[in-house]
């Protein structure tokens, strides 16, 4: 589907052969039509930053889905030499999250209100640390603290134990409850 935005900021859905309001994009994305916003002028894509001002919007009208301290992380990657390593990992992430959530939703029967969403952030901070070895292991500077690493690091096979026994406890209650 393709979206034209004009000067004036109108956008124009010309499959429809009508004007649209950011609400109906968002309304669009829930229903996962996928489309395309070019500039009707130049035929330059902004999807990009139509989807980013949505968010912006949703953001202003106080639904806080983007976490204080994630919005500074995320901005610090902005000119890093992870910039490009960040997109991919969050559109994993996010694939995942979705993936889960509609299993989870499938079990249990219900929307968006899922008491075990507390699993969701485990999976996430687990995400995270993921994404945080991976940043420490391209470090220019790895080999140079190598040693210094393994002095500093504790032994993390009790942790990763624990972490698979949370897991199995937690997949044995999803089985009880389907």
């Amino acid at each position: 589907m393709v979206i034209k935005k004009y000067a004036n900021r109108r956008l124009y859905d010309t499959s429809r052969s009508a004007y649209i309001t950011l609400d109906d994009l968002k309304t669009l994305v829930h229903e996962g039509t996928d489309f395309v916003v070019q500039d009707a002028k130049t035929g330059e894509d902004l999807t990009h930053s139509v989807l980013t001002q949505i968010i912006f919007e949703q953001e202003a009208q106080g639904q806080h889905l983007l976490p204080v301290d994630f919005l500074r992380q995320l901005i610090r990657f902005y000119g890093d030499s992870m910039q490009s390593v960040v997109p991919g990992f969050l559109d994993l992430s996010m694939s995942s999250l979705a993936k889960n959530k509609t299993r989870f939703d499938q079990q249990m029967g219900a929307a968006s209100a899922n008491p075990l969403f507390g699993m969701f952030e485990d999976q996430v901070r687990q995400n995270m640390a993921i994404f945080e070895n991976a940043l420490e292991t391209m470090s220019p500077f790895k080999a140079f603290s190598a040693e210094k690493q393994k002095e500093e690091t504790p032994d993390r096979s009790d942790e990763l134990a624990e972490l698979r026994a949370q897991m199995s406890a937690m997949q044995e209650k999803l089985n009880k409850l389907s």
